[in-house]
């Protein structure tokens, strides 16, 4: 394998980062490395791991400035929300750790004649971690912190479009002291990310990607029984209810469906709005749009920033584009947000309304600053609605009524079910995706499960 790549900013087209790829050679001294790593990482003490990675997790963003700024020119996040990300890197990572001596504490099942039994959960190995451009930091600690406090070794892909996260977890793990081999970063292509997830060393691999990106991360470990971890797509919807605070509600959809200029992968794709509620909240939801500001994102004021590339921005206006042939109408005036005259990747919010499950804005994934706007009678309407998606990530309702949102949250098929909120994780709760949105679960107590194995100790009491 050979070739190098460049990171294109979004922002102005400069060139970001350039590098080669990591050939055959460095990967067998990453995975030899990170092989005979494991075998004295894991009889460290937990308390002891807790600590060195707790000091790397610190020191990764200990420069937040720097880390925004750099944020903003990989991926075109306005400079004022990168921050958030260094403080959700910060909050997961140490709650993954707080909770670690719980998670992964053994489980006394009791002695019973004459013999002591308890499970132990104990590290699976190498665990290969490949992480998008999209929340850069906040997709790659869901697994890498769990995984080294558990006792595993990481060896990490990051996005090309996003390497300079990948230089900076690296040198954290030099300066935190983590042993050589422990936490280690390479530089890959398609072929390269295969070929990791052949080699025996390999024990487990966690993706974060399009649901095509899963396919192929799962082929490529489907001749070796390893485990992995799939957080893929999302058509995340949300459903307005008749007592809904319309104006409470529209202000964090409007969040919900643009912040990251909408690529987020539990971001809002889909509203249905009680009908008698439906006017107050289209004209409550357009007056909060248009107070975005679609601009330069190294500029503070500026709350929309461009998307990753133009074949992005280009995919995303085909689905607007074939909605309004369709026969969708638009809510939102582009002309109003075009202040940086520069074109594409700079795409203005959208919402539409007149749609339909026939049409791709209402039923492919988006991943962009485009969301749906649909009248629903009731909540027999709206369950039918929201479930009619091969997605199924994150959904909310708004509503007054705890009671209510529990009853409707029931019958919705979601890995996550927010009552006035969304697009949001809570370290706490464990992460997960049904149908297409993927396999596995990360974050909470729950996360450490796939990242070990129960081994059961059976031992018989000698006869005095």
């Amino acid at each position: 394998m050979t070739g190098s790549f460049k990171t294109i900013s979004p922002v102005d087209g400069s060139t970001v980062f350039e590098r080669s790829l990591d050939g055959q050679d460095e990967i067998e001294r990453t995975l030899a490395a990170a092989n005979t790593a494991f075998e004295s990482w894991r009889q460290i003490a937990l308390e002891e791991r807790c600590t060195m990675v707790r000091r790397f997790v610190e020191l990764a963003v200990h420069d937040t400035d720097a880390v925004a700024q750099e944020l903003t020119m990989q991926m075109g996040r306005p400079v004022r929300d990168g921050g958030g990300e260094v403080g959700g890197w910060l909050l997961r990572g140490r709650t993954m750790i707080d909770l670690a001596p719980e998670a992964l504490a053994e489980i006394e099942v009791g002695a019973r004649d004459g013999f002591t039994r308890f499970i132990r959960r104990e590290p699976l190995g190498v665990v290969f971690v490949v992480a998008p451009w999209n929340y850069p930091w906040l997709t790659a600690v869901n697994a890498l912190v769990p995984a080294l406090v558990a006792g595993n070794t990481v060896v990490l892909k990051h996005s090309e479009q996003t390497p300079l996260v990948a230089e900076r977890i690296g040198r954290a793990a030099k300066e935190a002291g983590l042993p050589d081999g422990v936490l280690q970063v390479l530089y890959l292509n398609h072929d390269g990310v295969a070929d990791v997830i052949g080699d025996s060393r390999i024990a487990f691999v966690a993706f974060t990607g399009s649901v095509a990106g899963g396919h192929a991360i799962q082929q490529a470990a489907s001749k070796r029984f390893i485990g992995t971890a799939l957080e893929l797509g999302g058509k995340d919807p949300a459903y307005v209810c008749a007592d809904a605070d319309v104006a409470r509600t529209a202000a964090n959809l409007v969040d919900g469906s643009f912040y990251n200029a909408g690529q987020s992968c539990c971001g809002v794709e889909r509203i249905y709005v009680h009908g008698d509620v439906y006017d107050s909240f289209l004209e409550a939801f357009v007056s909060v749009a248009n107070e975005l500001v679609l601009g330069d994102p190294r500029d503070s004021s500026t709350t929309v920033g461009p998307v990753v590339r133009i074949r992005s921005a280009e995919s995303i206006q085909a689905q607007i584009d074939e909605a309004i042939a369709a026969g969708a109408r638009t809510l939102l005036d582009p002309s109003h947000f075009d202040t940086v005259g520069r074109g594409l990747p700079y795409m203005a919010p959208q919402a539409l309304v007149d749609v339909d499950h026939s049409m791709r804005i209402m039923s492919e994934e988006t991943f962009g600053p485009a969301v749906g706007i649909m009248k629903v009678q009731g909540d027999a309407e709206a369950i039918a609605l929201m479930n009619d998606s091969p997605y199924g990530l994150t959904a909310s309702v708004w509503t007054n009524d705890l009671e209510h949102a529990q009853q409707i949250g029931a019958q919705v098929e979601t890995g996550t079910w927010f009552m006035n909120r969304c697009d949001y994780l809570d370290p706490e709760l464990a992460w997960v995706g049904v149908k297409d949105s993927g396999r596995g679960c990360s974050l909470s107590a729950l996360g450490y499960a796939q990242l070990t194995r129960p081994k059961s100790f059976h031992l018989r009491h000698t006869p005095g």
